[in-house]
């Protein structure tokens, strides 16, 4: 698989969604915000980490055979694909083994290595050696705590295949057990009443453990004279957090009166500034705070790394032109280890994405990862090192890293000769920030900052974008400072949902092009027609709208009310109406989100289905890939995130098949003749084409039954589909017809149009009006009512909604069953205004 092309593909995807619902008026700030995200200001140029290779330490047998660890070990610590077969000989790491050797003098200590370096195993051999010398089934001898029951799950399946597997009925001498409040009443129960050797478990459980009676008799007790005390990842436990688990490890060691506990970290590679034996002080200082014993620095075990390939010194004549010709002469990577690691390309790559040398002791240390392209990127210095155009240098280098997956392997370790990683990040972006001058003339950028750089009188204010017609706005905040009557306007961020003590929020409006009048009959035509009312001598503004008509003024740079300054137009949030194109909400729409629009007003769910479907639908296509491999895994901190993004991405699948249904229903079955509205729900149940079984809550009903069932579903089908027709419900997924991809027509409209005979009784403008105008009058109310739902239909209604609903709870499955507690929406009903 090419990973590169991968990335590009799902950038390119997010790159079109983000464009989609961003529509910016001004030509100076839609030029800008392009250059901007072209450049990278959503995604950066992604970086390249390789995983190097370990320095190998002793086999399991050696130890064994040294009387470090029992014989048992032998059988246990081996390579084990199959269950019932006899496993292969271990060789340990360089640091695991020191991991194991700090473990034997019954020391605390911490492992700090990178991610594929089997730190677990550095506590797991000396647990499980422990259990075997005193004897098995004597209790809880050993507590390993994660941070995220994901890593709980993950150790299960490892302890499974090196505790169990070659054993009769997968039963080892040594036992283990997961407890993290996940489990089932039986298992729960089941464990308090024979205690496994090892218990894997999170901090949150472990407290209440030791605050619940029935688990404190029989776990804590259990745990007497406890040995072994893990905190895996122990980089996680920060600020108060930290303070809480390290207060609990004392707790722990109280409970189970064990003074002697032993505990033991693991943690991501080395970081902060110094020498290696500085941040092992630093570690070791860290970690006693945390266990609440001492930690010697010489018990903090970092990695050992060793060189795949030669290494050579770049700035010799020679290596350089062995590496110009390499990379000119385009010729396929070798297939071979050893030919692989000994190409030039392959010793630059180590040492540009791998390693460097600490000077202090010349110890080997991982690189910082770093890009392939751009400034600083690894294209440009190979570019400068052989004079070769980067363009192809950088292609160079991802051709060399994708063709190490298809070099032999490493022979000692069975991995790739670089296994790289490609880190990616994506951010939501902030917005657009200006200064109160002319479109012309005024400052913008997509940083957050106060001021204009070296001129401290100029505030940059962020700019949010009217959904309609993109014109922008200034988000302020307005007080009152200074001399009385003058007010100062304040940055305000969009998204925020408090307000400042004493501060109106609002919206700045300045415009050349189309400038807000000062004429008041020309202000009544910008206004919304219901904010008029007819007086018998004219229209005039009602009373209770008059305190929301835009209020001109003046204002300076820095923010300041001034006579001095630009004309401006004050409106009270919430955003009423556009004085541009004229859009007009609700009173009762009180959120802004839904008008307005900021560069990172995406919407975080949405935007990370988004790069999942992207992947997903790239990955389905990799014919390199085995299917079970097809898959894309995600981390969250929270369950709440998770449960919130999970429901997301299934309401966003639903939702995309039902309109891709109602979509080629329309295009391939109907045609140019179009869908009738009464035969909308059986084309689009036809076009959809599930198998039974999906949305079913039986699938193995027949006959009636069945036929029940899928009229259930049309039923279901038709309200999802008129529900969709409503206007702005779905800010960031807009529906087919405001994609431009659904036309929805009214039958003998024109005909209608063109009957003076039904127009007599009509307004005296409509009556002398040609069929054309009336007919684009009559359109854009009609489709003003329905994208209302002010429609006459049985889905809209409420008893029919009723019946709906309880057939969906018997016949159908979720997601396409309706839940009892969803709130089903009705028709509107759109009362006309009279004028007094």
């Amino acid at each position: 698989m090419n990973v590169f092309k991968l990335r590009n593909h799902l950038i390119d995807d997010y790159s079109e969604y983000v464009h989609s619902f961003l529509t910016i008026q001004d030509e100076r700030i839609r030029d800008y915000v392009n250059e901007e995200v072209d450049a990278g200001l959503f995604w950066p140029d992604p970086l390249i980490q390789l995983n190097p290779s370990f320095e190998a330490g002793n086999r399991i047998d050696d130890l064994v055979d040294e009387g470090l660890i029992v014989e048992e070990c032998r059988r246990i610590f081996s390579f084990k694909d199959d269950p019932k077969a006899a496993g292969k000989p271990l060789r340990l790491h360089k640091h695991q083994e020191e991991a194991i050797r700090a473990a034997k003098t019954h020391s605390s200590y911490v492992l700090t290595t990178g991610t594929g370096s089997g730190k677990s195993l550095a506590y797991i051999i000396p647990i499980v050696d422990h259990v075997l010398r005193r004897g098995p089934g004597k209790g809880i001898q050993a507590i390993i705590v994660y941070p995220m029951n994901a890593l709980v799950n993950s150790q299960m399946g490892e302890l499974e295949r090196f505790l169990q597997y070659g054993y009769p009925d997968l039963k080892g001498p040594v036992t283990f057990e997961r407890y993290t409040g996940q489990d089932s009443s039986e298992d729960r129960l089941r464990i308090m009443a024979k205690p496994p050797d090892i218990l894997l478990t999170n901090y949150v459980m472990l407290e209440l453990i030791l605050t619940r009676p029935e688990e404190r008799r029989k776990l804590i007790n259990a745990a007497r004279g406890l040995q072994f005390l893990v905190l895996d990842e122990l980089h996680t436990y920060r600020g108060r957090q930290g303070a809480d688990v390290a207060m609990l490890v004392r707790r722990v060691r109280d409970a189970t009166q064990s003074p002697d506990l032993q505990c033991v970290g693991t943690s991501a590679t080395l970081a902060g500034e110094g020498t290696y034996t500085e941040k092992q002080t630093h570690i070791a200082e860290v970690a006693s705070r945390i266990f609440g014993t001492n930690v010697e620095p010489h018990n903090v075990i970092g990695e050992t790394l060793q060189r795949s390939t030669p290494e050579k010194q770049f700035d010799d004549p020679e290596f350089n032109r062995a590496l110009r010709d390499q990379i000119e002469s385009n010729t396929p990577a070798p297939r071979s280890f050893q030919e692989f690691v000994s190409q030039p390309l392959s010793s630059w790559i180590e040492t540009a994405f791998g390693l460097e040398t600490e000077v202090a002791n010349g110890r080997l240390i991982r690189r910082n990862p770093r890009g392939v392209w751009g400034e600083g990127g690894a294209g440009k210095e190979l570019s400068e090192l052989t004079s070769i155009d980067e363009n192809t240098c950088g292609e160079a280098v991802e051709h060399w890293l994708l063709a190490s997956y298809q070099a032999e392997p490493n022979p000692q370790t069975g991995f790739p000769v670089f296994a790289f990683r490609l880190h990616q990040f994506i951010s939501r972006g902030d917005t657009v920030y200006s200064t109160l001058e002319k479109e012309a003339e005024r400052y913008r950028t997509v940083h957050r900052q106060q001021f204009v750089p070296r001129d401290r009188s100029k505030i940059l204010f962020p700019l949010v974008f009217c959904r309609e017609c993109g014109q922008d706005y200034y988000s302020v905040y307005a007080g009152h400072e200074g001399e009385v009557g003058a007010r100062t306007f304040k940055s305000r961020d969009f998204m925020e949902r408090r307000t400042e003590e004493g501060a109106e929020p609002g919206y700045l409006y300045i415009s050349s092009h189309n400038p807000w009048p000062e004429d008041f009959e020309e202000i009544k035509d910008r206004l919304p027609d219901e904010w008029l009312e007819d007086t018998g001598e004219g229209s005039s503004i009602r009373r209770a709208r008059r305190k929301d008509v835009p209020e001109s003024i003046r204002v300076q740079p820095n923010g300041q009310e001034s006579d001095a300054g630009i004309i401006a137009q004050w409106t009270k949030a919430p955003f009423r109406f556009c004085l541009n194109c004229g859009v007009s909400y609700d009173f009762r729409q009180r959120s802004d989100f839904a008008k307005l629009a900021a560069l990172g007003s995406e919407g975080r769910s949405t935007a990370t289905t988004i790069l999942s479907l992207s992947a997903i639908r790239s990955l389905m296509d990799e014919e390199t890939l085995p299917k079970k491999a097809r898959k894309l895994l995600s981390f969250t901190d929270n369950r709440q995130d998770a449960s919130l993004q999970a429901g997301h991405f299934n309401d966003f699948v639903q939702v995309g098949v039902l309109r891709s249904a109602l979509y080629r229903a329309a295009e391939e079955d109907a045609g140019e003749r179009g869908l009738e509205h009464d035969e909308l729900a059986q084309r689009v149940f036809d076009s959809l084409n599930l198998d039974f079984e999906l949305y079913a809550a039986d699938p193995g009903v027949k006959f009636r039954a069945k036929d029940e069932t899928e009229t259930a579903f049309r039923e279901v089908l038709a309200y999802r589909l008129y529900h969709d027709l409503r206007r702005g419900w779905r800010i960031t997924s807009p529906n087919l017809e405001q994609c431009g991809l659904l036309e929805i027509q009214y039958k003998s409209l024109p005909e209608l149009c063109a009957s003076d005979e039904e127009w007599q009784d009509a307004h005296p403008t409509l009556v002398g009006a040609s069929s054309d105008v009336r007919e684009k009058v009559a359109r854009v109310l009609l489709d003003y009512m329905r994208r209302e739902l002010a429609v006459k239909v049985d889905y809209l209604d409420r008893q029919h909604q009723e019946r709906i609903k309880q057939q969906s709870s018997q016949r159908l499955r979720p997601p396409w069953s309706i839940d009892e507690d969803e709130d089903m929406v009705e028709a509107s009903i759109l009362f006309p205004r009279s004028r007094q």
